[in-house]
């Protein structure tokens, strides 16, 4: 098995990631609504609205609509302000607490950044096809 997953992981990942994703926005939102920059308005109407663009992205992408690859590229790039902020703020409560919980939320939070490039890669690059 190679390790082509982690380098273009599929698009039905990047749909299932934004199906859960865009279910805990509508059902859970104050789980996100910390990570909304301080200067925006109405953190909890914008959590909603982006677990709706999520739930919309990860239906087109199982239709296989040709703008849901565009649109999610646009989602993954649009939350990767908040996903850097959700990282600080674990830094600082793990730095705060020393609590191995913490600790281990921290690293997790940095590890999902750099995991957006080959999502962004999976939705905007089609599929290799197998000869006939």
């Amino acid at each position: 098995m190679s390790g082509e997953w982690l380098t273009r992981p599929s698009p039905r990942f990047v749909m299932g990631a934004f199906l859960v994703s865009g279910v805990v926005h509508l059902v859970r939102p104050a789980v996100f609504e910390p990570s909304i920059p301080r200067a925006l308005p109405k953190p909890r109407e914008i959590v909603q609205i982006s677990g709706v663009v999520e739930l919309a992205c990860a239906a087109g992408l199982a239709a296989g609509a040709g703008w849901a690859g565009r649109a999610s590229a646009v989602v993954l790039l649009g939350v990767w302000p908040a996903n850097l902020q959700m990282a600080l703020d674990a830094t600082t409560q793990a730095r705060d607490s020393g609590q191995p919980r913490d600790i281990v939320r921290a690293a997790l939070t940095w590890a999902r950044m750099p995991l957006q490039i080959p999502m962004i890669r999976a939705v905007l690059t089609p599929p290799a096809r197998i000869p006939a």
